[in-house]
């Protein structure tokens, strides 16, 4: 994109800009005029990116703005409508920062929905969702994803095995997998779009947990290696895995 690279990107709600023609106006939200305006301090005149998945990504100009409001006109498309395989990550519920992360970091590497999970071990049991959309819009933004992630309810883990798609694969990163008889060690089959991550909380999940798990037929469990990870760095270790997989070529389509 040359210098377009350069300019500010920012999302557009669907329902805002429905349909996208050269020539579409678009409101401006009071949060992107006040960045855009005070901290940017971009003008009428002055060139943007916008995005959502089923427009693409457009080239603005903006038309008007004030401190809490304006309007983008849209220039041509600069990239056509594109999602991320579908792919998701049950994850237990860690300190805030941690979840902030999880968020950010679970973006940029192509989660598609994020499934916060209470577990045996699981220090915190609540979320602000409208808090961690906006996380993920962000990272979004930043990393020019077309697309946003989608944040569940606050679930247990009972609840994510019962209600899971069997003809999809929950991959289950267990610690020490080696170690325990009922799982030795063994290929995981090939990542398919709709698959998901398991990554459990500090201190890991119970021995029950990992039971109940294994003798789940969707269940593949997974090692990490043979360091003990933090919870959030075994989300980037476990999609790394996985989102190679789903661009190499080897994904199934379900």
């Amino acid at each position: 994109m040359n210098g377009l690279s350069r300019l500010p990107r920012l999302y557009v709600d669907p329902i805002l800009l429905p349909e996208a023609h050269e020539g579409a106006p678009c409101p401006i939200l009071p949060d992107q005029a006040r960045y855009l305006g005070t901290v940017l301090r971009k003008k009428a005149g002055d060139q943007v990116r916008v995005f959502h998945a089923s427009m693409g990504e457009w080239l603005a100009s903006i038309a008007e703005i004030r401190k809490d409001r304006g309007c983008f006109t849209l220039e041509r498309q600069i990239r056509p409508p594109h999602a991320c395989p579908p792919l998701r990550l049950a994850f237990a519920l860690l300190k805030r920062d941690a979840t902030d992360m999880v968020l950010r970091m679970g973006t940029e590497l192509g989660v598609t929905e994020f499934l916060p999970l209470v577990t045996e071990r699981t220090n915190t049991h609540r979320i602000n969702p409208d808090r961690l959309h906006a996380i993920a819009l962000e990272a979004a933004e930043q990393c020019e994803r077309l697309d946003i992630p989608t944040v569940a309810e606050v679930q247990t883990l009972p609840t994510l095995l019962g209600n899971w798609p069997q003809h999809t694969t929950l991959f289950a990163a267990i610690e020490r997998l080696d170690e325990r008889p009922a799982s030795g060690p063994q290929a995981p089959p090939p990542v398919a779009q709709g698959d998901g991550l398991l990554i459990g909380p500090e201190g890991g999940l119970s021995d029950a947990e990992c039971q109940t798990l294994l003798q789940r037929t969707f269940v593949a469990p997974i090692s990490l290696g043979s360091l003990v990870l933090r919870a959030d760095t075994a989300v980037v270790a476990g999609l790394a895995l996985l989102g190679h997989s789903l661009r190499s070529g080897t994904v199934s389509s379900q």
